[in-house]
């Protein structure tokens, strides 16, 4: 009986979801694996949030480490130098990574057998083969495996959708998305962040992956989760920076679909920073310059007209993440976070970079 009780208490230890489940304010245990994207300080820099809480941090380079822990003033003790022990003892609810594209995979690979969500800075995996095996372990172990992109918590975004289904330009034809800016070493960005944004085996590319990867999750979020039937790109190395001597700093994308085509454009050569896009309809154009803008202007009009952009209903991804966790918010496939829409992002980067070593159209299946 003895041995029995004292089998039952290990195993409520190990299940903290199914007290969360019971405690829905409760705030999702969150655990960070790696601080090398200079992203993780969208999460760090809240000086009190309610709805997440960090248990946990992963980070083996212990330099990186220490420069956090001072400059967020953090904790220590949240720091280890292993993934799986670290998940085993401080059990959170979740794990989001802030590393390479390529280290994608080993954080899903650790977090999905112990029943733990993860999110994962964009793009999901520049490598198709790695995005299937991803999903497929978050399939089977029954985990949310979501992708955040800057661009989702724009106001400027869901209305665009809205304005098509309304019928206010008509249907879509012509879609061009341009993001970037000056380069990341001029942007200042972390030695270890520039380290792997310039590394093709961890990054897959330069602007290609790292900006390309915002329009093509825009226009698969448009196409309710179609994916082109084929990808052209062209990549270019124009910076006479050593540092991006191994990865292309622009690129451009044409995808084709049997009734729209979409224009991606990624640099990291751009006077500053830019993303907008620009949606043709039949009758008309739709225009967000920003994050918080969107301008219609239809056949015969003289000037642009103002959209309304409401507030989204989510400010950032974690607090997304945690109602996601709390049951409070849903991730349909065709939400730009979703799993679904990660897939075909993975399937146009890794057909992107193969039309750029080739100079061909890759075919889509």
């Amino acid at each position: 009986m003895f041995r029995l009780a004292a089998l039952l208490l290990v195993v409520a230890a190990m299940l903290p979801s199914a007290a969360a489940a019971q405690a829905p304010d409760r705030p999702v245990r969150l655990a960070v694996a790696r601080l090398t994207h200079g992203h993780v300080a969208w999460l760090l820099g809240w000086e009190k949030r309610g709805d997440v809480e960090v248990v946990g941090i992963y980070e083996p380079d212990r330099a990186v480490a220490e420069r956090y822990v001072r400059e967020f003033k953090l904790d220590p003790r949240l720091v280890h130098a292993e993934l799986a022990p670290m998940l085993d003892r401080v059990r959170p609810e979740a794990v989001v990574a802030f590393g390479s594209i390529a280290e994608h995979r080993s954080v899903v690979e650790a977090a999905a057998p112990r029943g733990l969500h993860v999110m994962v800075e964009k793009p999901l995996a520049f490598s198709a083969t790695d995005a299937d095996a991803m999903a497929a372990l978050a399939r089977r172990h029954r985990i949310q495996l979501l992708t955040n992109y800057e661009t989702t918590w724009y106001a400027s975004r869901a209305p665009i959708r809205a304005a098509l289904a309304r019928g206010e330009v008509g249907p879509i034809r012509k879609a061009v998305f341009r993001h970037g800016h000056h380069g990341p070493k001029e942007l200042g960005v972390q030695p270890e962040f520039l380290s792997w944004l310039t590394d093709p085996q961890a990054n897959g590319g330069g602007a290609l992956v790292d900006f390309g990867c915002y329009g093509a999750n825009l226009m698969t979020w448009l196409m309710n989760g179609r994916a082109p039937t084929s990808v052209t790109a062209v990549t270019q190395r124009l910076k006479s920076d050593p540092s991006c001597a191994r990865v292309d700093d622009e690129a451009t994308l044409v995808l084709a679909y049997p009734d729209a085509t979409a224009i991606v454009q990624a640099s990291w050569n751009w006077p500053d920073h830019r993303k907008d896009v620009q949606v043709f309809g039949e009758r008309g154009l739709l225009f967000a310059p920003d994050r918080d803008t969107l301008l219609v202007r239809r056949r015969g009009e003289q000037a642009d007209r103002r959209l309304a952009t409401p507030p989204p209903a989510h400010a950032d991804p974690f607090a997304f993440l945690a109602d996601v966790i709390r049951g409070r918010a849903a991730v349909p496939d065709d939400d730009p976070s979703s799993l679904a829409n990660a897939l075909v992002v993975a399937r146009i980067l890794d057909a992107a970079r193969r039309s750029a070593a080739t100079g061909r159209t890759v075919r889509l299946d």
